[in-house]
């Protein structure tokens, strides 16, 4: 395994560095003031879209994107320590256009869409003209077992006619989002993997209702997790994602290089997390003398060092494995930074909240916010329970054969 960074990662680098130095730290409060300033608390703040104009032009973006002909042609291995620097800041990813559900919903359109779809969705997203939402998990279903989803999709004629409700469909209440891709069961007497099938929704077609926007940990996204009601809502059938049927595969062939881009966005929320512990350390008093004198303080930084250093090597290598065997090899291991990226994230947050003390659970610093999300992140895209489940199954398959 060779993990040095390649000449166009490096110089990637420089360029991010400086950009998320000089315009989008100092952005990061401007972003929330202008968002509680707008009418519309969903609409994209005018700084944002200043800080996309920087990045097009200093050629930041699309850097997820595999494709050589729609993005940078990274490979996952290229751009992890991307995903890490730009994770650092929680207005990172969309200053880049490289935030979920949009990386996620680009890849399987670039992946799986006609050219038909490629002209009217996906271009438009990569040139972050509209955004998009992904209606997978239900309210009244385990949604992390998706053989459990209930909403259908049943053909009639030269339509599909679906309903059901979804909800943390992210992304769904911002104006600018024109497109939902929603997954449901196109045929319940097929074997339980070939049932679900996913269908491209405009999000103006009637029938949709967006019922309520739903918080994270009393946190609101400015995108919205939507609560999502649709009801005989009909489209052509040349709007199927692929072939009837093919669901489940194209949400598995989207969570491997999604689950190394939250990996290595946690990765980035942890070291924001432990320089301001160092910070609070150094410049705080207590008992005679600065916190970074006292042996607790001592022993949370230098575990937060070794443990961030420990979750990296093992997203490098997922993404190794992705690039160098694919998807299905590096199974265990997209399972495992999933579950071991975010948990050290947030006990790394979690001891940076200790040191800041009374302001660590306000909103003065950004560390409240990335303990929400570190949290919430530890059950969305598949909790942590089923990860492990995965981790061991396949570990107990290799012992018994060895």
């Amino acid at each position: 395994m060779d993990f040095d960074y390649s000449p166009r990662t490096t110089a990637l680098l420089e360029r991010l560095e400086t950009f998320m130095t000089e315009h989008v730290y100092p952005a990061e409060a401007v972003y929330d003031s202008q968002v509680e300033a707008n009418d519309n608390p969903h609409e994209q703040p005018q700084v944002m879209r200043d800080l996309q104009a920087i990045a097009r032009e200093q050629g930041l973006w699309n850097l997820f994107m595999t494709h050589d002909d729609l993005g940078a042609g990274l490979t996952n291995l290229e751009y992890a320590p991307l995903a890490e620097l730009v994770g650092r800041s929680i207005i990172g990813n969309e200053a880049i256009n490289c935030s979920a559900p949009d990386t996620g919903n680009m890849e399987i359109l670039a992946m799986y869409g006609t050219d038909a779809q490629k002209d009217e969705w996906l271009k438009p997203l990569l040139e972050c003209q509209i955004r998009s939402a992904f209606a997978m998990t239900e309210p009244d279903v385990a949604s992390s077992d998706a053989t459990n989803i209930t909403s259908t999709i049943r053909r009639d004629g030269n339509e599909y006619v679906l309903n059901g409700r979804k909800w943390y469909a992210s992304g769904v209440l911002d104006p600018d989002c024109k497109l939902v891709i929603f997954m449901g069961k196109s045929d319940v007497d097929a074997p339980s993997y070939r049932q679900q099938s996913m269908v491209l929704v405009p999000l103006d077609t009637p029938g949709i209702e967006i019922l309520r926007d739903l918080p994270m940990f009393g946190y609101r996204d400015r995108l919205g997790h939507g609560e999502v009601q649709f009801t005989d809502v009909r489209v052509p059938v040349t709007n199927i994602l692929g072939e009837e049927g093919g669901g489940f595969a194209i949400a598995q062939g989207r969570l491997g290089p999604g689950r190394m881009h939250y990996a290595m966005r946690a990765i980035g929320f942890a070291e924001r997390a432990l320089q301001l512990m160092c910070q609070r350390a150094v410049a705080r008093e207590a008992f005679g003398g600065p916190l970074a004198d006292r042996g607790v303080v001592r022993e949370w930084i230098a575990r937060s060092r070794m443990e961030i250093d420990q979750i990296r090597l093992l997203t490098l290598k997922a993404s190794w494995l992705m690039d160098t065997a694919g998807n299905a090899a590096a199974r265990s291991e997209v399972a495992a930074i999933k579950v071991a990226a975010m948990e050290t994230a947030h006990t790394v947050v979690n001891r940076a909240v200790q040191t800041y003390g009374a302001a660590g659970v306000s909103d003065d610093t950004v560390l409240a916010r990335l303990f929400a999300i570190t949290r919430a992140l530890q059950i969305a895209d598949g909790p942590t329970e089923v990860h492990l489940r995965t981790i061991a199954r396949l570990e107990l398959k290799k012992q018994a054969t060895s």
